[in-house]
Parts: C-alpha cells; structure tokens; sequence
C-alpha cells in the first residue's frame, strides 16, 4: 500500500493531532525532528503552531500523507523565502514518516511527492529549488542524496543533541530547472 498524499489540507482538531503525535512519535524514535526524546506532543505543540501561524500567513505550505487508515503517517512543511533576492526556492522543514512505516519506500514517496508540489502546485512557478537541513550521525543526508539534493553546506557542529555531542548541520538543495 502507498501514502496518499494532500497538499494544503484544512487543519482542524484531527489533524493537529495526528501531526503531533506523528512528530512525538517520530522523534521518540530518534528522528532528528527538532527534539531529543523522550518528548510529548505538549511539548511539541509551540513548534506545530509557529507553523500553523506561518500556514495562515500563507508564508508555508503543508503536505501531508496519509496511510490506509487515514491516519497521518508523514508531513513535510514548505516555507517560501520573503527575502526579495531568494524567492526562487523554498525551505523543506519538519520533513517525518511515521516509525512503522520505515523500510517500505514510504519516505521516498514523500520526497517524490514534495518535489511534484514544488513543480506543479499552485503558488509554486518561480520556485527554482528546494533547500533542507539536516542533522549530521543520522544518515538521513544519504536518503537525502538517493532523493536527488546534493549537500551544499555544512556547519560542523552547529546542532548539539547534548552536552558533548554536537552534530553538524548539513545544506541539502534539489534544482528543479
């Protein structure tokens, strides 16, 4: 079975709190999500809403996908530069496929599925690229590279997940011309 994805979905109770509990989920599983677990979708919750808030402004874009449940299974956020010098590419954040979900191609199909937003979505023409970040000891910048984004940038020991254990920050970036 495939995730079925929907871009800019209405964002009410349901889906606040798949989104939560996906994010709680994902980093009590060690993802690189922002947390450090253990961590709960309270704590979580400030982060969700400066992104609701920046939804609402029209400054991000929300795709979400879903399992055959129904249930939200992975998100990636889209954020468009307002800097007038760099609106041709827009931030990846909060990029998560659920912990049950790892190992069935789930995550490829949400990268294949941001890319096909950012080239044909609505609101998406001028954008030229797409940029993340990630965090460096997780491997994830190679899932990254297997996606198609090449690292750019690095930041050596820009992320510190605890004391004396600072990990980089790597610069990933797909061309979309």
């Amino acid at each position: 079975m495939t995730l079925t994805f929907e871009r800019d979905p209405a964002v009410g109770p349901a889906l606040r709190d798949g989104i939560l509990a996906l994010w709680a989920d994902v980093s009590d599983a060690g993802g690189a999500v922002g947390f450090v677990p253990p961590v709960t979708p309270d704590e979580i919750r400030p982060a969700l809403l400066r992104h609701l808030v920046d939804m609402a402004r029209g400054d991000t874009r929300l795709l979400v996908g879903r399992d055959e449940d129904g249930e939200v299974a992975a998100t990636a956020f889209f954020t468009f530069n307002t800097h007038p010098l760099m609106t041709h590419w827009v931030w990846l954040y909060t990029v998560m496929v659920h912990p049950r979900h790892q190992g069935r191609g789930y995550g490829r199909d949400l990268m294949a599925a941001v890319e096909r937003t950012a080239r044909t979505a609505e609101g998406f023409e001028a954008i030229e690229a797409i940029r993340l970040t990630c965090r460096g000891g997780t491997g994830v910048d190679g899932f990254y590279a297997k996606c198609g984004y090449k690292e750019v940038g690095r930041v050596p020991g820009a992320i510190r997940v605890a004391p004396g254990d600072d990990r980089d920050d790597i610069i990933m970036l797909l061309p979309l011309t």
